[in-house]
């Protein structure tokens, strides 16, 4: 039987770094300090549409980040001044009215994939949304942990434009949680663009910027959350997602589960030394 070393031992041999990560289907940039990962859709004449290999490999790399030592925080953008505008008509949609169900089956179980691996993964993530944020496009931004918008960004659940139900990659049950369920219904049966001042007013953006500004506004949250205490706020996000199938007893204990585990940690020693000297706590992330 393996010893808790061997465990411990072994499970970091499972830790991986992203700072040399080369995607083929969009742009991956790391910050200085290693922390903040920046996942760029790079297909700006076309609004930044998505295929079926950049399904894949987006959701690949948020599965993959649940094994990352170095990236504690993800940013997600679009180039050329737009977010995404869902998949591509010419290289999606098209094949998609020639398959038979079971590969209809597949590249929609697919792409729900790609929202749970985002929810899966234990690092914040953080849209930066400007102009057309549409379809699959807004979907990931719906999947992020907040979204910073532009007052030029337009987000549109527009699956019923193409005569789809509007319940795509979760939407039915993620955007009610964000906006309400008579925003959400609006939304999703009539597809129309939600504007930047109603995604403001109804929670669906943390906040507005200017859209040379959006961008590292979203960085520099990300980088804030990077130097708090990580494994604390992965257990956050964890109950932030489960808590959505619980009653309130089983939530408060498993709440208390959670916050005991995470008063074992290194950063709950340092945060309590920190205030004890009277300085400020750095944060390890264990």
């Amino acid at each position: 039987m393996s010893t808790d070393r061997e465990i411990a031992l072994d499970m970091r041999h499972h830790k991986r770094t992203f700072a040399d990560y080369q995607p083929q289907h969009f742009l991956w940039s790391v910050s200085g300090d290693g922390k903040v990962g920046t996942v760029t859709l790079n297909r700006p004449e076309r609004k930044n549409p998505l295929t079926f290999d950049s399904y894949a490999e987006l959701r690949d790399l948020f599965r993959a980040l649940c094994h990352a030592s170095d990236i504690k925080t993800v940013v997600v953008t679009g180039a050329g001044g737009n977010f995404c505008s869902g998949g591509d008509v010419h290289e999606i949609i098209g094949p998609l009215t020639r398959m038979t169900m079971p590969e209809l089956l597949d590249f929609t179980r697919m792409t729900g994939d790609l929202v749970k691996a985002m929810r899966a993964c234990p690092q914040p993530v953080i849209s930066a949304v400007d102009g057309i944020c549409a379809g699959a496009g807004a979907m990931i931004a719906l999947a992020s942990d907040m979204r910073l918008g532009t007052p030029q960004a337009r987000t549109a659940f527009l699956f019923v434009r193409v005569g789809l139900a509007g319940a795509d990659m979760g939407a039915c049950t993620l955007l009610p949680r964000v906006i309400g369920q008579g925003r959400a219904s609006e939304l999703l049966y009539t597809g129309r663009a939600m504007t930047a001042d109603e995604g403001m007013q109804w929670g669906f953006f943390n906040a507005l910027h200017a859209p040379e500004q959006v961008l590292a506004e979203a960085q520099a949250l990300a980088a804030t959350l990077a130097a708090g205490p990580t494994f604390a706020h992965g257990m956050t996000k964890k109950l932030l997602h489960q808590e959505w199938n619980m009653g309130v007893d089983e939530a408060i204990e498993a709440e208390a589960e959670a916050q005991a585990i995470c008063m074992q940690t290194r950063d709950f020693r340092r945060a309590y030394d920190a205030f004890v000297a009277k300085t400020r706590p750095v944060f390890e992330g264990d």
